[in-house]
């Protein structure tokens, strides 16, 4: 790809400067780092890659003992940008003055100035990509000192007017009592409501899932983003601008794809779950179940198997916008409904460890970037090949349906399959009752880090929900009387839970 080369076509011996690189402990997301990494190696930086899951310690010793000139951080998962706090704390308290550079998909330029800026007074830069990686490294290290202590000082003003900005919008922002925010939850007419009950009930397992079936389900414009080149596919092949450099590497793909078939590269495990299941106000109730030789499979609504805790939007609406919960597409327990809710676990990443290391062992990191990208791709579409069989077959609230694939990438269908961690449910930590629910790591390999990351890294987790009205949404921002309340319903004290929420807290911690 265009930027995989060197920006000085001569050549220079010596080294322009030695960067530390790492995923944040509990994290297993790499692929952004990985071509950060490349980039500027071929620019003339020393690379010096601590891999994913690295913790503090090792980060700042690594540091210390290889006298690298910079440090940079890497996370996907929303817990990782509280962890890159903690690293700031940390280098702040060491009295060190290393540029540290933040990047990965959930930071922002906002959330690094507002979080991590203030904890640390050496320089703390965001790069959005990695073909800004290079230019900034060059600011901080490979011109003079005085060209380095201006672009810092800059930085450190943009970031400190960047607070100051956020901080008037934070004040401008209405976030209404979370009594009210129930009272405007979305209702349903439950008498209305088409309820299916599922096939079955309980788990079904997939096993070394033929990897070659699930190709006419990827979404390739995903693939493209993570290589840095920004259009849809499949326009983007016939862009005038990035075209030419996405068709190879759209045809660098599918030769690989042939490969990991071929060579059995990688391979797919998933589990998929249905369970008996109502709500109670922003939770939902799952409850027993059985099989009966006799008449099938049994429910027992008696009892609560486990409770599934979910936020409400806080923010101010119209009056005719209701508030979402995710619980709103449950039938309440008073609904005289019986309902029910789906679960699902994928991974395409296992064995790609393996092939990777194979890769880079063979100096091929163009290879190894593009496998991770690959089961990445692989992933996800096998969570978009069993919610069409959840739809049409083993809920079968949809039996009909046939979309093309524009419309399958669209999501134009019926029901939704939110993932914790993520927008409508971004609490992470229910990940680990998902993971118990379906006994994931049995049933697919899959195990979750101390942060509770999906390891391997290709992997997809989420809710089904069969509700017609179901959509997805975002949570945003929350306020403390909700925090006070999830705190409870989790059983977890509420410095805890603030960790676990930061980045959706509508007010500042103290």
């Amino acid at each position: 790809v265009p930027f995989i080369e060197k920006e000085n076509k001569g050549g220079v011996s010596k080294k322009a400067g030695k960067i530390l690189l790492a995923t944040v402990k509990g994290d297993v997301h790499d692929i952004g780092k990985n071509i950060v990494g490349v980039v500027l190696s071929c620019n003339n930086f020393q690379i010096i890659d601590l891999g994913v899951m690295t913790p503090m310690e090792k980060i700042l010793k690594t540091a210390e003992d290889e006298k690298v000139d910079i440090i940079g951080l890497s996370g996907l998962i929303t817990p990782s940008l509280e962890e890159m706090t903690y690293v700031a704390k940390e280098m702040e308290r060491r009295k060190l003055s290393l540029p540290l550079l933040i990047g990965g998909a959930t930071t922002s330029r906002i959330h690094t100035a507002v979080r991590i800026d203030p904890c640390y007074q050496g320089p703390v830069i965001h790069v959005l990509d990695a073909s800004r990686s290079v230019p900034v490294a060059s600011s901080l290290i490979s011109g003079t000192v005085e060209t380095a202590r201006e672009f810092s000082e800059k930085t450190k003003a943009e970031y400190r007017k960047l607070r100051e900005e956020h901080l008037q919008r934070q004040q401008v922002k209405t976030l209404i009592s979370l009594d009210e925010a129930r009272n405007r939850k979305y209702s349903s007419n439950w008498g209305e409501i088409p309820i299916k009950k599922p096939e079955f009930l309980g788990t079904k397992s997939f096993r070394d899932f033929p990897i070659e079936d699930l190709i006419p389900f990827i979404d390739w414009t995903p693939f493209f983003i993570a290589w840095e080149m920004k259009g849809k596919y499949p326009s983007i092949l016939d862009d005038p601008g990035p075209g030419k450099e996405a068709q190879k590497l759209f045809n660098d793909a599918k030769k690989l794809i042939d490969t990991i078939i071929s060579r059995k590269l990688l391979r797919a495990n998933a589990v998929i779950g249905f369970y008996p299941a109502n709500s109670d106000m922003d939770d939902i109730e799952v409850y027993h179940y059985h099989n009966s030789a006799v008449n099938g499979y049994e429910e027992d609504r008696s009892k609560a198997l486990l409770h599934l805790h979910h936020l409400r939007q806080q923010n101010k609406k119209a009056p005719d916008q209701p508030n979402f919960c995710l619980s709103d597409f449950i039938a309440p327990k008073d609904s005289g409904r019986e309902d029910y809710i789906g679960a699902f676990v994928v991974t395409a990443g296992l064995g790609a460890e393996e092939a990777v290391k194979q890769f880079e062992n063979d100096h091929d990191d163009y290879s190894a970037i593009m496998l991770k990208a690959l089961a990445d791709r692989f992933a996800e579409a096998f969570a978009e090949y069993l919610h069409l069989q959840v739809r049409k077959k083993y809920w079968a609230y949809n039996p009909s349906e046939n979309l093309a694939y524009e419309e399958l990438i669209r999501e134009g269908y019926s029901g939704i399959r939110p993932a914790p961690g993520y927008p409508a449910c971004p609490d992470h930590q229910e990940k680990a009752i998902l993971f118990q629910l379906l006994d994931a790591e049995k049933n697919t390999g899959i195990t979750l880090t101390e942060s509770l990351a999906m390891h391997p890294a290709a992997s997809v987790s989420g809710w089904y929900f069969a509700h017609p009205e179901s959509k997805y949404f975002g949570i945003n921002k929350i306020a403390r009387d909700q925090v006070e309340d999830y705190a409870k319903r989790i059983g977890q004290n509420l410095v805890d839970t603030e960790r676990w929420l930061a980045t959706i807290l509508g007010y500042e911690r103290t």
